[in-house]
Formats: structure tokens, C-alpha cells, sequence
């Protein structure tokens, strides 16, 4: 996938999961674009181990099923922040 892709699936997935997310995580574009894209890290990783049964570090596509997966994966990422902020 390119970079642009990358770009595109990051802010769509972390904007959407902010907006789902009560209560306000700060952060800019830059932050949005990050958690979604790591989020579609989580999320494609966690899909894969639920598929085959294999722990493999994959990412989503820049499809309508890669979106889903990578705002559930960008919403357990605000989640495990959130865990970690609270308790630093």
C-alpha cells in the first residue's frame, strides 16, 4: 500500500474513531493520523489472529472492511492510552 493510502486509512480511521470515543483526546491531525494508523496495525493484526490463528504483524487495506477494522483497532489503541495516561 502506498504512503498516500496510508495517509487517507490513518486520518479516516483515527477521525472516526475519535468521534466514537467519549470524551476529548486532544491532539491535532498529525496525532489523528498516527492513531489511525496504528490502529489499523492493531486492528489488522488482531483480525489475522482471529482468521488463522497466527500471531502476524499485518495492516488493513484501503478498503470499507479495512476502514472497520482499523477503527476498531484505532478505538482499542485510545482505549489502551487512555489505561496508560491514567495511571503515569
Amino acid at each position: 500500500m502506498s504512503i498516500i493510502a496510508w495517509i487517507v486509512l490513518g486520518l479516516l480511521a483515527g477521525a472516526i474513531a475519535k468521534a466514537i470515543v467519549p470524551g476529548s483526546q486532544g491532539g491535532g491531525w498529525l496525532s489523528t493520523m498516527f492513531l489511525g494508523v496504528i490502529g489499523a496495525f492493531l486492528g489488522g493484526t488482531l483480525h489475522t489472529f482471529s482468521q488463522t490463528g497466527t500471531l502476524q504483524l499485518t495492516a488493513t487495506a484501503l478498503t470499507v472492511s479495512g476502514v472497520f477494522v482499523a477503527v476498531l483497532g484505532a478505538i482499542l489503541a485510545i482505549y489502551i492510552y487512555g489505561l496508560i495516561a491514567r495511571n503515569a
